[in-house]
């Protein structure tokens, strides 16, 4: 395996991947999907709430909300020594007190784990009007994407066959329908010639190909070189995501191969 060419920005991580099968790499989005722990609002204890918004709607969006989570501390319920009954180190709570008029936010959420925060403080939770009052204590635990998708670290995970776009020169007439459409505006025209700006872009529509009166144009894949792109929702650096995945996987490889070694004894 060769990697290549990796960018992390933010959310947002993107590497190019050689001699690896396919199946490997959708394993690995498979596992980040639904593999990877992080903490959401699981449970909700309503004291008070006399907004027009429900119990039940009230605790769903909650359990929507976007946590910070941190690996190191928290573990999941199944691998904490209390049994998944819930301790400080398997659960956090996060409490809420509000009074209208106003809008409760993200933001008015009360960790008691300083680090465990709304990714985005203004997510609205409900209005209140005059009178209305809110008052609850969420508890969060690490969950798995497997079982509620509040529990994906990603909004965006995949992988695509990166395209080789072949231009003949000599061919082409600087017609420059090919340029008009492409959708990503992959090609451009550069002074005399036809040019492609950003490989990355092509989507393989073969627009480009189909326009061009000379076939100038040819698009050749190579499945064997990849770009796979992380886009994370802010509760883990991708980084950490793409670690985490990768460490899932070797346990269970691990797992599986001392099976298969004990089924031989």
């Amino acid at each position: 395996m060769e990697i290549t060419k990796a960018c992390l920005d933010g959310e947002k991580l993107e590497f190019e991947v050689k001699d690896v099968p396919l199946t490997f790499l959708n394993t690995l989005r498979r596992t980040i999907l639904s593999e990877v722990p992080t903490l959401a609002i699981d449970e909700v204890v309503i004291y008070k709430n006399s907004s027009v918004m429900d119990d039940e709607t009230l605790a769903h969006r909650l359990g929507l909300i976007p946590l910070r989570t941190d690996l190191d501390v928290y573990l999941p319920p199944e691998s904490c020594d209390c049994g998944g009954e819930g301790c400080s180190r398997c659960t956090t709570s996060l409490t809420l007190r509000k009074k209208g008029p106003a809008t409760v936010y993200s933001q008015d959420l009360i960790p008691e784990d300083p680090r465990v925060t709304p990714v985005d403080p203004m997510i609205p939770i409900v209005r209140l009007d005059y009178d209305q009052e809110l008052e609850f204590e969420a508890i969060a635990r690490l969950g798995r994407g497997k079982n509620h998708a509040k529990h994906q670290p990603v909004s965006v995970c995949s992988y695509k066959i990166i395209p080789r776009i072949v231009i003949n020169q000599e061919l082409c007439d600087l017609c420059g329908e090919c340029v008009q459409v492409c959708p990503p505006k992959t090609l451009i025209r550069d002074e005399n010639r036809v040019v492609v700006s950003e490989p990355m872009s092509c989507v393989l529509c073969n627009a480009c190909v189909e326009a061009c009166r000379e076939n100038a144009i040819t698009i050749e894949t190579d499945t064997n070189h990849y770009l796979f792109r992380i886009e994370g929702t802010g509760v883990l650096p991708p980084d950490k995501i793409l670690d985490s995945a990768i460490n899932i996987l070797r346990e269970k490889t691990e797992k599986l191969r001392e099976e298969i070694e004990a089924l031989g004894e």
